[in-house]
């Protein structure tokens, strides 16, 4: 049985945070997927602009995977926000873990502007809220270290054919986060289950499903 190559990848904590919750759900995907059909490849990046681009790059090469899905912390959003555009913009509205702010820098001289999501996204998101995951369509990763990953993983397969399927997924907080938020303005948050089941979701269809995803790129 041939098997599909996936790369997953979470974030290290950042700002003030001193948990993230992509990196968590990635270290209990990590041997918890069960499907023999997928060879899966993890990783955590740093929150640095430098740094994550150059492990993002140095991991593709690496392991060449089919379909490449990122995971990031969206503090304040209420549900799964499946992105779908990705600028070609560093914009930093805090500075990175590295003390690092870029201001309208590209994140690769002469690219094009912005590629969309390689993954069905409106399908993944109507999967989502079928298995009772609220989700939605978000046609903006920001333009912090998120965004630069969401944009170098398409990126290189449109440049170099892999990976041939990319996509990004934004994390609210979890409840531990939100608790020690201010009582008068308690973000909203998921819970670590719930999380992991929609990124297994995610990529259960993603590998089984349709598959047609968007024009890939806007120049």
């Amino acid at each position: 049985m041939s098997r599909t190559r996936i790369l997953v990848t979470g974030f290290e904590p950042f700002a003030d945070e001193s948990i993230n919750p992509s990196e968590i759900v990635v270290r209990r995907l990590t041997g918890s997927l069960e499907r023999g059909d997928v060879e899966l490849v993890t990783a955590i990046l740093p929150v640095s602009f430098r740094r994550a681009k150059d492990s993002v790059k140095t991991l593709l090469r690496e392991h060449k995977p089919e379909i490449a899905m990122a995971l990031g912390l969206a503090p304040g959003t209420p549900c799964i926000r499946v992105e779908r555009v990705a600028l070609n913009l560093m914009d930093a509205r805090i500075p990175d873990n590295d003390g690092v702010k870029p201001e309208d820098e590209p994140i690769e001289p002469g690219a094009p502007t912005a590629y969309l999501a390689t993954i069905p996204v409106k399908k993944i998101v109507r999967k989502l809220t079928e298995e009772g995951i609220p989700a939605v369509v978000s046609n903006t990763a920001g333009t912090y270290v998120c965004n630069l990953v969401f944009y170098e993983l398409l990126h290189h397969g449109y440049t170099y054919g892999y990976p041939l399927r990319a996509g990004f997924i934004h994390l609210p907080y979890l409840p531990e986060q939100a608790a020690k938020k201010e009582p008068h303005s308690v973000p909203p948050s998921m819970s670590l289950e719930l999380m992991i089941k929609a990124v297994k979701v995610v990529i259960e269809y993603v590998v089984s499903g349709d598959t047609t995803g968007q024009k890939p790129r806007l120049e």
